[in-house]
């Protein structure tokens, strides 16, 4: 709800409470009017009655309080207004109390509907609202903490597997030293890729930590995004022949741009990876680039598998895995998208995925005259 729709709803239940108000004084207001002639009517029949018939002490009496009503007629008014008055400054209380009485419920339990009087209906609608997202955060919050406790527990069972690898060929090394030149070399190549997935899996380990436990921050300087990308394409080619995957780039040329060059270096770094790992063999992957009105647009575009749109809607997401394998090619802890979504936000840009017909897009969006990236 904007600023303009909560001074609405505001103004509606102020003016609500001051025409009840309003419409209580007129309506009290007639009433007395009304009953003035019938009192005056009684008291002037019973004032000439006992005149005429001489009651002269009754007479007086009557005398008498006939000056005091004199005095006091206005008072049954003041008091009714003061009455009304009361009552309305009462009604926003009795409201607010209200309100602090469905919040508390809607603390203690967040399953039972919150109910407010008519007048409140705005502010029900609102904490009914507040009641679904936070039953939907909670919701993501044990989803996310599932996912990272089972990213955890396969990335513990992962580790063994290399491990044990390296140390069996090891072995088998420094056990057998009559083995063959080829054999030897051939073990060696073996542990040392054994090795290398040991490394990447505790990488993983890490960046869960980093995660979790630190706050990103921004070391800006002055960057030439045209040449980084470049740069990035050119060292994706050893990956790209294994894959037989080619690479194309349209780079709009000289775009500078203030940034943590290190951390959107990793942010290219996993879209082009990511396009390496889903890509079907033998086609073509394309980096592009292009300025437009002080904003670099990049976009990493491959063909593969489409992407479910129930996937797609969580791709950014902690611990979030398109694939459900854990294979050497894909296995990672689901981080690597949404570390690049925080940095991307972190420079003042945005990064959105898309998916049809065998065909997904990556687009980034960076301003390119941001003087504080922080």
């Amino acid at each position: 709800m904007n600023e303009r729709e909560k001074r609405q709803r505001k103004n509606q239940l102020s003016s609500r409470i001051l025409v009840r108000y309003i419409l209580s004084l007129a309506i009290f207001t007639l009433v007395y009017l009304l009953c003035i002639p019938i009192v005056y009517t009684l008291y002037h029949n019973v004032y000439y009655g006992f005149y005429l018939y001489r009651w002269w002490p009754i007479y007086n009496f009557v005398q008498l309080v006939r000056s005091y009503l004199s005095f006091f007629a206005s008072l049954p008014y003041i008091v009714g207004i003061l009455w009304i008055t009361h009552k309305a400054m009462e009604t926003p209380l009795r409201y607010l109390e209200d309100v602090i009485d469905a919040s508390a419920q809607l603390i203690a339990d967040k399953q039972t509907p919150v109910e407010l009087p008519e007048e409140l209906h705005t502010v029900q609608d609102q904490l009914e609202l507040f009641r679904v997202q936070a039953l939907r955060s909670e919701q993501l919050v044990k989803e996310e903490k599932k996912r990272k406790d089972d990213m955890i527990v396969y990335l513990a069972h992962d580790l063994k597997t290399p491990l044990t690898s390296v140390i069996g060929y090891l072995s088998l090394l420094r056990d057998e030293p009559q083995i063959s030149p080829e054999t030897r070399a051939k073990y060696v190549g073996i542990a040392l890729d054994k090795a290398l997935r040991l490394e990447e899996l505790i990488n993983e380990f890490f960046d869960i930590t980093r995660f979790s436990l630190t706050t990103m921050t921004l070391v800006p300087e002055p960057t030439d995004l045209t040449r980084m990308l470049e740069q990035i394409a050119f060292e994706f080619q050893p990956l790209l022949q294994e894959k037989e995957l080619t690479l194309t780039s349209t780079l709009a040329p000289n775009v500078k741009i203030l940034c943590d060059r290190d951390k959107l270096e990793r942010v290219f770094d996993n879209l082009l990876k990511n396009a390496v790992n889903y890509s079907y063999r033998k086609s073509e992957i394309h980096l592009s680039m292009e300025s437009q009105n002080d904003t670099a647009i990049i976009r990493v575009h491959n063909h593969g598998a489409a992407i479910a749109p129930e996937k797609l809607e969580h791709i950014f997401e902690q611990f979030f895995r398109m694939d459900s394998s854990r294979s050497a090619a894909t296995g990672g802890a689901g981080l690597g998208l949404a570390i690049a979504q925080e940095i991307v936000q972190l420079h003042g840009g945005n990064i959105t995925a898309e998916s049809e017909q065998e065909s997904i897009l990556f687009t980034v969006t960076l301003p390119l005259n941001r003087k504080k990236n922080i």
